[in-house]
């Protein structure tokens, strides 16, 4: 009797080691921060989400730090307190790479994993980037512009001068024009993190006409499509082409309704998910050099880019978008 006690003890205690979140390697100690900006819009929410949602299954601690509107500075601040705070690891998007690039290789100096996801740092020397390949999905977009217009069009760039995943979205745009000498590149527009400026600003180039007429309004960034849609439907000119940024209510019922082309749609939500499993399983299983640049070793524990993946939405399939975002709220 008193070995098959011994025995079923033995079985229960392996059992307890076996079964998920049972055993020592995860607890609420291990704190785990994203920090970015603009962090009151839906974009940055939906991020959020699943940045909590993988931090409850894996029973760890998710701390969100950024300003509400774009700031590198106030960001950079976030940043520093969290790098203080000695946490497991940190995901960042990045608003300013001068700005945030230095504070990003003091936390890796300190051993504190930082993984990039939405806007990369490229030469700072995070572990890797998470998020959508922006240069691809500019030149996905730029394919429909050239499609919609025939080849031939005065347009208009709506963006977030500096910010490197809008930067590269334009020069994914310019590869495509550049093939389409037609298009014509009448200004680029830095909101400077302000949708407002982008309304006010169509408004002002909706009065061209003529050869100067604008043909396209292409928003490069969540907040700017809405507002472009907004002007453009007040003027009544239906010949105005729009394309927005991201699934934003407001762009899939510019869809629905016709006053929006399409969108490009990102993965906020498994950027924020994968985020924070990459961070965990670095933090268990650390490098044996922090700040080494793995993207030039074959055999490199890490990738250098994680793509969540980009589609072009429009009539055809908003209604997928709409139904699964019905289906996230409940």
């Amino acid at each position: 009797m008193k070995a098959r006690t011994v025995m079923a003890l033995a079985f229960a205690a392996l059992a307890t080691v076996l079964i998920p979140g049972c055993g020592q390697r995860h607890s609420l100690k291990e704190v785990y921060y994203l920090v970015g900006s603009n962090m009151s819009s839906n974009y940055w929410k939906t991020a959020v989400a699943g940045f909590k949602k993988a931090a409850a299954r894996y029973q760890v601690t998710a701390k969100v730090a950024g300003p509400d509107n774009y700031d590198p500075q106030a960001e950079l601040t976030e940043l520093k307190n969290a790098v203080a705070a000695k946490p497991a690891g940190i995901l960042i998007s990045v608003s300013d790479a001068t700005v945030l690039t230095p504070e990003i290789n003091a936390a890796i100096g300190a051993g504190i994993p930082v993984i990039t996801v939405d806007s990369d740092a490229a030469s700072s020397q995070r572990l890797y980037f998470i998020g959508t390949n922006n240069l691809e999905a500019g030149r996905l977009g730029g394919r429909r512009i050239v499609e919609k217009l025939g080849g031939k069009g005065n347009v208009v760039f709506f963006t977030i001068a500096g910010q490197p995943n809008t930067e590269e979205r334009l020069k994914g745009f310019k590869d495509i024009f550049s093939s389409s000498p037609g298009i014509k590149i009448v200004d680029v527009v830095d909101i400077k993190g302000d949708p407002g400026v982008a309304f006010d600003r169509t408004q002002q180039l909706l009065a061209l006409t003529g050869p100067k007429k604008i043909d396209a309004f292409i928003c490069l960034d969540s907040a700017s499509g809405p507002m472009v849609a907004d002007a453009v439907k007040r003027s009544g000119d239906k010949s105005r082409v729009v394309v927005a940024w991201d699934v934003n209510p407001d762009t899939l019922k510019g869809i629905k309704d016709g006053t929006i082309e399409a969108t490009l749609v990102q993965k906020p939500f498994t950027m924020g998910f994968v985020g924070i499993k990459a961070l965990d399983e670095v933090f268990h299983y650390p490098p044996a050099h922090f700040g080494k640049d793995y993207s030039s070793d074959a055999f490199a524990p890490y990738p250098a880019f994680i793509d969540t993946g980009t589609e072009l939405v429009d009539k055809s399939n908003v209604d997928l978008y709409l139904a699964a975002a019905a289906a996230h709220a409940q």
